[in-house]
């Protein structure tokens, strides 16, 4: 009773400090409404070396969080991206911030027309638990490129990770330019809905739809990236080494814990034990012991760990084959939260690993005859993050990309479309809504001001009232046709 009462104290506390922050970064916005293109970019290069100058330290505390996080992994998915996507926003910031020229019909001239991109105002960020450092620095890239003021709110999922990128913010960015809120679920639902000038989620389908629920009342535009089962297709005559070497690195990335992850493979019948047993050994050389591997992730914590078991269970309670690869043969139940890469054959649609996003080292395998087939299954499916094709056959690659729908896509690779500085990342459907990364960033946390100018000679007056005369006339004759 006394640790609820405690909890319930700071929460109070962690949402009153998020309402002042917010009240004080909407001041500070209207006090400086247009940040200049030199203020941007010290403030990402002030990201940039704070990031740089402490990345040891956040790979030490995003490996306490998992309990065992790859190093390289996190170097990889965290550290190097966000770097790079500051890199790449350095280079190019001063080009997106100029006003796009637009055509100008005769029938305005003398006259011109511009987009200018204008700031938001305060820009809300909510951050998973599963790339804590590359969910959080990537939004606040694009936020801060595009002049914006950021809160950030961690996930209660990763303590160590979130404390330590709280305090690096706070000694480098005043509180009214950017903040970071940690505390519970309560204080994240209280976030969403701050009325923020754009409000960026990436998490759950679930939980997005609540946030967008709760954005809603206030109008605020949202950019949601949630998940879904993101499937991957092994065409009729691809070299199998090559798909299963990629489908392996794609899978076993973070222990599986990836919103792009490939959720299942459709495969053709009469190429199943083939792509078993090459995964089998793909995998086995990637990771040839599991237990005390450091480059093998383990679960984020005991209920996530829980949840992928369960699906395990109800799988081979419903008939399926699960096919554990555990190359040294390992015993990993014993509070490892390890779970071996599992391959699930003979799957049925109410297995809930068919039915819900995995998360998790869990592959199950999906029969077709054909790639038309391929193409039904998934179209018959709400729309994914991602979608994966291996096969070298344009024709086929060309039928894939046109009669499918995802977020994104990889023709013979996995997960690395997400990597592109310069290809925007977002879902469609049930996998999200909006884009982020690189220029789209920029111009998700814009506003597109379209401004029409004209100087002192009115072209406008020859359709000013009385009308029917003959200036009328001839304007309606020549425009209206």
């Amino acid at each position: 009773m006394g640790a609820t009462v405690v909890q319930l104290t700071e929460s109070k506390k962690q949402i009153q400090h998020t309402h002042r922050v917010f009240e004080d970064q909407k001041k500070a916005f209207r006090n400086n409404p247009m940040p200049s293109l030199t203020e941007r970019l010290e403030n990402l290069k002030r990201l940039k070396r704070v990031l740089l100058n402490n990345q040891d330290r956040l790979l030490d505390a995003i490996d306490r969080d998992f309990s065992c996080r790859s190093r390289d992994e996190s170097l990889i998915a965290e550290v190097m991206p966000s770097i790079q996507g500051i890199n790449y926003t350095l280079k190019n910031l001063s080009g997106w911030m100029k006003p796009s020229k637009r055509h100008v019909s005769v029938l305005f001239q003398p006259a011109s027309n511009k987009v200018h991109y204008q700031p938001k105002g305060v820009v809300g960020v909510i951050v998973p638990w599963n790339y804590p450092l590359y969910l959080a620095v990537g939004p606040l890239v694009a936020s801060l490129a595009a002049g914006n003021r950021t809160m950030i709110k961690m996930s209660e999922f990763t303590p160590h990770t979130s404390a330590l990128f709280k305090e690096l913010i706070e000694s480098s960015f005043a509180e009214d330019l950017v903040s970071v809120i940690t505390g519970e679920a309560d204080v994240a639902a209280d976030f969403s809905s701050r009325p923020f000038d754009h409000l960026l989620f990436t998490g759950s389908t679930s939980v997005g739809k609540l946030v967008m629920r709760a954005a809603s009342e206030n109008l605020t535009p949202v950019t949601l990236e949630l998940g879904g089962k993101s499937p991957a297709i092994v065409s009729p005559d691809v070299p199998m080494e090559d798909a299963a070497q990629r489908l392996a690195f794609g899978k076993a990335f973070n222990a599986g814990q990836t919103c792009v992850a490939p959720d299942y493979v459709l495969c053709p019948a009469d190429r199943v034990q083939g792509f078993v047993d090459e995964f089998r050994k793909q995998f086995s050389e990637m990771y040839p012991s599991l237990r005390d591997n450091d480059d093998y992730t383990a679960i984020i914590n005991e209920r996530q760990y829980d949840r992928l078991k369960g699906y395990l269970d109800d799988a081979k309670a419903k008939g399926a084959e699960l096919l554990e690869i555990n190359p040294a043969r390992e015993n990993l139940n014993d509070g490892t939260r390890k779970i071996p890469l599992t391959l699930v054959l003979k799957t049925t649609p109410d297995m809930k690993l068919m039915q819900d996003e995995i998360f998790g080292p869990i592959l199950p395998v999906v029969s077709y005859g054909n790639l038309d087939e391929a193409i039904h299954y998934i179209n018959d499916r709400p729309r994914p993050l991602a979608l994966y094709f291996f096969g070298y056959d344009k024709n086929q690659q060309q039928q894939v990309v046109d009669q499918t729908h995802s977020g994104g896509m990889c023709i013979n690779d996995s997960l690395m479309h997400v990597a592109q500085d310069d290809l925007p990342f977002g879902g469609i459907g049930d996998s999200g809504m909006g884009h982020y990364h690189g220029k789209e960033g920029f111009l998700t946390f814009s506003h597109h001001r379209a401004i029409f100018t004209k100087q002192k000679f009115n072209s406008g007056k020859f359709v000013y009232a009385p009308h029917g005369t003959a200036a009328h006339k001839m304007v309606y004759k020549l425009f209206i046709r």
